[in-house]
């Protein structure tokens, strides 16, 4: 009789199931400009040029940090009675504001089912925005990038100057108008610990018209090859790499040239690019000899906070390297046959001794760094 052993199957993964469901949220598939989108002015152009994305990039981390995000914002409308993806929007953009908390006289203009169980002191628009741990130290020393203040000074502009959006779900708040905003917050998560960290700045209308005259730039645009790139490209920044327009933008990745690469096209561009590099270099140096120096006059510190920062030290621990004879007692024992390896250090030094030249071959699978050297020509 024969017998059929059937293999477990596997258990179905989830990431399938959940870029389908990414794919389907109405931020994936709105064609007017998002506010979210502004982080690239080139990138913004293609979407309003309708391109057609030319690259799909690993999403798992936006994934997981879309999903916290909901479950923060849920918290919040659940606990406080905030405002919480509330849409704003005008003829030129649209946006979906994380959270706003209404001061008391703009909230008592609400029904009651709708007004916060704590009014703010300000009316204040909330972003969220979830982090990793390599992201982190940057949000504590600088806070809120350019792009994501692009951001939410454009929800807080449209709040202001148009009010909720008139869509299905918040009629009631666009019935009041136009909401003047006094305050802007950013809420960050480490998505890694859950740490957070709060930034708050007082609501500037230049600032806010700033963010105005980018997009009404981007829209003016008759291509979206006229508009700049806001970032330095693949391999130099990680907005690049995981864009969806990178290929569209910077031309398919090259092995062994990398994409900037093809910003030169004649010898006066890369005169000018070396030059650059030369006096970039000249300004680095003497930063690079004082940071060496100020390294060792911090040797033997103790870790803790000193003033505004926070010394650590990682690193210091004995090398890890492989116990031959650990190993060769191993298969002595499991009466295995030991390997007899040629000892190629002893047989190099062996020929040097006798000045032999030690013979070597090129291994076309594997290259060395690539460094470049700059020295002044004979015409400077």
């Amino acid at each position: 009789m024969t017998t059929v052993v059937i293999a477990p199957q596997r258990p179905v993964s989830l990431w399938p199931a959940a870029h389908a469901a990414d794919a389907r949220r109405p931020r994936s598939q709105q064609t007017k400009l998002g506010a979210s989108d502004t982080v690239c002015a080139r990138r913004a152009g293609y979407l309003l040029h309708g391109r057609t994305p030319t690259d799909t990039g690993e999403k798992r981390k936006a994934i997981l940090g879309t999903w916290l995000h909901a479950g923060i914002l849920d918290a919040a409308r659940e606990e406080y009675g905030w405002l919480v993806e509330r849409r704003v929007e005008d003829e030129t953009v649209r946006g979906h504001i994380d959270a706003v908390q209404l001061d008391s006289t703009t909230a008592a203009r609400l029904p009651k089912r709708l007004r916060p169980t704590l009014p703010a002191e300000q009316t204040t628009v909330e972003d969220v925005k979830t982090k990793g741990t390599y992201q982190w130290d940057n949000v504590l020393r600088y806070g809120a990038s350019e792009a994501e203040m692009r951001q939410v000074y454009l929800y807080a502009d449209l709040l202001a100057a148009e009010g909720f959006a008139r869509v299905s779900g918040q009629r009631q708040l666009a019935r009041i108008g136009p909401v003047p905003v006094a305050r802007i917050r950013f809420r960050f998560i480490n998505r890694d610990n859950g740490d957070d960290h709060v930034q708050e700045i007082a609501y500037e209308a230049d600032r806010a018209r700033r963010a105005r005259w980018w997009v009404q730039q981007v829209r003016a645009a008759a291509t979206p090859e006229e508009l700049p790139r806001t970032f330095q490209g693949p391999g130099l920044s990680a907005i690049c790499d995981h864009c969806p327009f990178r290929t569209a933008c910077w031309g398919p990745l090259a092995t062994g040239r990398s994409p900037q690469s093809r910003l030169v096209h004649d010898d006066e561009e890369r005169a000018t690019a070396l030059a650059e590099y030369v006096a970039v270099t000249e300004q680095i140096k003497p930063l690079k000899e004082r940071q060496k120096f100020l390294r060792a006059q911090l040797d033997g510190s103790e870790p803790g906070t000193y003033g505004g920062n926070v010394l650590g030290w990682s690193g210091g621990n004995p090398t890890k390297v492989d116990d031959v004879e650990a190993m060769v007692g191993l298969y002595r024992r499991a009466g295995l046959e030991v390997p007899m390896a040629p000892d190629t250090g002893a047989m190099k030094a062996r020929l040097k001794e006798v000045g032999i030249p030690v013979p070597t071959r090129l291994d076309l699978d594997r290259r060395t760094a690539v460094s470049i050297n700059v020295t002044a020509s004979k015409q400077s």
